[in-house]
């Protein structure tokens, strides 16, 4: 199942976009509030850490905050179809993404939304027989930054599959000089918390076509720091 045409990045304008993340340091309630604050109307989502009982936290902040737009979501593997049906009607969310079977197992039957759903690039390969279910790859260039860096083997494979595969969505985080240890107690480059701008020059090793229509910055980092990173990001985006 092959997602739709128009997803191809060097066809349609990149939007780069703001993200409520849930990762171990985001302080996801009050981006909603800052959200109202900032007059963003228009951001991603990463519910991604969240059980049940938070996301409908998460979606009632939601829909009491400024936001009106969320084109571009993150699945966490154990969302229902109702969840999925209830952002695509209520706040337009045109790409979801999740992660292969190998590592977040899903256990609901997401079939109806299948071709607006992208396998992103962790820690396996893409599996063929997996993809042929679902619309394409979500490309986490930070976390494909980090194997060119540190795991040249996944590296080839997942640039190899990127010319058999359609890039639907595309995440961004930062990516650092130096290695750190990350809230799981890895050691990797890519990060969720920037410190400096410069921590997305890594995107100018990239070619134009390996980023989609929507890019969603996937930081732990303020909103107002977020727009920052956004617009360093488009200038960034706008010279390769």
């Amino acid at each position: 199942m092959i997602g739709p045409k128009h997803m191809n990045g060097e066809k349609n304008n990149i939007n780069v976009l703001v993200s409520v993340t849930t990762t171990y340091g985001s302080d996801w309630r009050n981006k909603f509030a800052e959200a109202s604050t900032l007059g963003i109307t228009e951001c991603a989502l990463f519910p991604t850490t969240l059980s049940k009982k938070e996301r409908e936290e998460y979606f009632s902040l939601l829909k009491n905050s400024n936001i009106k737009s969320c084109p571009f979501v993150h699945l966490r593997s154990d969302m229902t179809q109702d969840e999925i049906e209830y952002l695509a009607k209520n706040f337009g969310t045109k790409v979801f993404n999740t992660h292969c079977q190998a590592e977040y197992p899903h256990v609901n039957d997401w079939s109806k939304y299948a071709d607006r759903i992208y396998i992103e690039n962790l820690y396996h390969d893409f599996d063929c027989d997996e993809m042929k279910n679902w619309a394409g790859i979500c490309l986490d260039v930070s976390h494909l930054e980090n194997d060119r860096r540190q795991n040249k083997a996944r590296f080839k494979s997942v640039t190899e599959s990127l010319k058999i595969y359609p890039i639907g969505c595309n995440h961004i985080s930062g990516v650092a000089d130096n290695i750190r240890t990350n809230s799981e107690g890895e050691q990797r480059f890519d990060t969720h918390h920037f410190e400096n701008l410069s921590d997305f020059d890594y995107l100018r090793n990239y070619p134009k076509k390996y980023f989609s229509r929507f890019c969603a910055i996937e930081v732990e980092n303020t909103l107002q720091e977020q727009l920052a990173a956004k617009k360093y990001i488009e200038t960034i985006l706008a010279g390769i």
